[in-house]
Formats: structure tokens, sequence, C-alpha cells
């Protein structure tokens, strides 16, 4: 292991990685609170300052990814679709496979420029959750309670407000529902079976009415809709403490461009649709398993180095003043000062290993592991 590597994987880093990560997003959290006065006078100019805003946190989770890690997204796609990405308002279907998948998909935001104006269908807990959770709900993030019959009317609202967004933007959702898992895979098949539908292999049976009501909300907004599936080189199954060690991966995420009118306007021809939409993921996979790669030009789009500015700006902003009061209080020598220090350093231990842990499969929601039950999204 060279020098560079050995320094990726010590805990000190992941501990100023995280500092800088936390306190640059409480003080923008602060600035979006502050931002709530432009709204009454200004709703465009309170949107647009606020994807700004938005854009100094999430990037810093891209520059984990692209410049820490140096994992390398390779993108599969056609030349006529390629060059309407990032011009166009689009709904974006992921996959929902791996610990990391948020992160490729914040990736493949940045690098057609709208990490910044990147909406998502997210569970209500989310929103209470600091920083990230906060952010979303200055960007007008879509928020639901996974109960169809209490949040169709407070998604299709959410949804509508979007419709007069100045900014491009991309509408991320994991039809899916929840991550997969082997338990949760077994019952899913059930519920296909249940239907009378195909069983899927690599997915888990889409929860089609919050996909039909978004497509139903933002058509003649939204120009398309990009299917989007991911793999990674290997067989491997990166984590979140992967890419925080500094571990480089190999993603492979395949986008094909489906324009929004060949989407049916009826929910059920809709929810028909998706379904047959995951057919057809299913043997993008069972492919990509047996070869290797997907269809469509293999191409790498440009690093842009804008989460990397952005995060040395908040390095030399936070890093200064946090050595100068640890320099203060060991030199010091007081037995308080430095039992006070341990206690935050351990507090500060376990915090991190917090936040890595609940982007772990094993401890994802129990969502999808009781089936459907007539709750279908």
């Amino acid at each position: 292991m060279d020098i560079t590597g050995f320094l990726k994987s010590q805990f000190i880093c992941h501990l100023l990685i995280c500092y800088i990560f936390i306190v640059s997003g409480l003080i923008i959290n602060l600035i979006q609170l502050f931002t709530l006065i432009l709204w009454p006078f200004n709703k465009q100019l309170f949107r647009k300052v606020n994807c700004k805003l938005a854009y100094c946190i999430s990037s810093q989770l891209v520059w984990l990814l692209e410049w820490w890690s140096g994992t390398i997204c390779t993108l599969y796609t056609d030349q006529q679709s390629y060059l309407k990405y990032g011009n166009e308002n689009a709904i974006i279907i992921l996959n929902h496979n791996f610990e990391i998948d948020f992160l490729c998909g914040w990736n493949f935001c940045e690098r057609f420029g709208v990490l910044g104006n990147a909406k998502v269908l997210a569970k209500k807990e989310l929103s209470y959750v600091p920083i990230v959770g906060w952010m979303w709900y200055f960007l007008e993030i879509v928020f639901c309670k996974r109960k169809w019959e209490e949040d169709r009317k407070t998604v299709m609202r959410s949804l509508l407000n979007l419709r007069d967004y100045p900014e491009n933007f991309w509408f991320l959702i994991y039809c899916e529902g929840t991550r997969f898992t082997d338990q949760k895979h077994e019952i899913s098949m059930q519920v296909a079976k249940a239907k009378g539908l195909p069983k899927l292999k690599y997915h888990l049976l889409p929860r089609t009415k919050g996909f039909a009501v978004t497509v139903q909300c933002l058509r003649n907004v939204v120009s398309a809709v990009y299917d989007s599936t991911l793999n990674f080189r290997n067989n491997e199954n990166p984590t979140v403490l992967g890419v925080l060690n500094g571990k480089k991966y190999h993603a492979d995420l395949y986008v094909r461009r489906i324009p929004l009118e060949e989407v049916p306007e009826d929910e059920q021809e809709c929810s028909n649709w998706l379904y047959k939409l995951y057919q057809e993921k299913d043997a993008f996979q069972e492919e990509y398993y047996r070869t290797g790669t997907y269809p469509g030009t293999p191409v790498v789009p440009t690093r842009r180095p804008w989460p990397l500015l952005n995060w040395l700006f908040w390095a030399l902003l936070l890093l200064y003043p946090l050595f100068k009061l640890l320099i203060n209080m060991i030199s010091s020598g007081s037995s308080l000062t430095l039992a006070t220090l341990a206690f935050v350093f351990i507090a500060a231990s376990v915090g991190v290993r917090w936040m890595i842990g609940v982007t772990e499969i094993n401890k994802g929601s129990n969502y999808g592991n009781h089936g459907h039950e007539g709750k279908q999204k």
C-alpha cells in the first residue's frame, strides 16, 4: 500500500472528513433557514439560491466518491441521448441494489450539471435528518409516508409545485421502494406470482402508483424518462466504508432515454408499462452478468472540478480553527480539558460509525419485508 492509500485508510482522516461535512452542512442549513424570507417576495430567487446551497452539501459526497476514492463510473448510452443529458427535465429510474447507488446517481447528476437541482421521492423520516434531510426540505423534495392513502394528495401537491421550477431538474425515483435483499426479493416475487407477473431475478417488483402519479403531474414539464441500471465490475459489492477508506471501484451505468410521450397516461397502463420496463432491466442485468457489459457506447463523462474546489474551500475554512483549538487545549495541560477532548473524540468516533452504519444494507428499513399488503406504490 502506498502512502496515499495508507493515509486514506486512517480513521483520523475519516474523522476530519466527517467534521468538515457536518459543520459545513449545519452552516449551510442555517443559511437556508434565512432564505425563507425570500419566498414571499421572490420564490424563483429562493429556489435558485437553495440549488447552489444544496450543491455545497451534496457535492461533498460526490467528491468523496470521485476524488477521494477515485471511483470510475462508465456510462453506456447512445450518442443522441448523451447530447440531451443535463439540457432537459427528466425522471430518472434507478435500481436499488448497492450501498452506494445513491452516490453513483448523484455522480451522474454532477457530471451533467444538475446535482444541485436533483429531486427525489423520499420517505418522510428523512426530512428530519440534519444536513441532507434539511437540505432536501428547502429543495422542495417530495416526501411520502409509504401509506398511499395518506400520501397521494401530498405527493401530487409537491409534484405540481415543481411545474414552474426555474432550473432544469432531474427527479430520481427508486420504484422498488426499498433496497434489494434476498428476503425482500422472495416476498416480492410471491406478490408477482399472485398478480400473474413474470418473476424478476435481480430486482424487486416495482411499486407503480408513485411513478404513475409522478408521470401524471410532471407531464409537459419533463421531456423523458432515463431508465438507469447500475452494476459494478468484478462482482464487487461496494460500501460507504470502502469509499471512505479510499477504495477504488468501477461502476457501469446503463442509461436509455425514453421520451415521456411513450409512457401511457392511464394509471393502469402506466403500471403495466413499468412492470415491462423492469422485466427489461432484469434482462439487461442478466446480460451484464454473462458478458460484463451493457448495450450502447461506453463513455466516461468528464469529471468537473467543482466538487473538489467546494471541498477545499470548506476544509480551509474549518480546519484552521479546529487545529488551533486542539493545540490550545493540549498545551493547557489541564486534566479536565484532556478528558473532555478524549470524550469528544470517542463521541465523534461513535457518531461517524453510526452515520456509516445507516447506509449498510443489513441495517436498511424493514419496508418490503412483509409484502405489499395493499399499499403498493
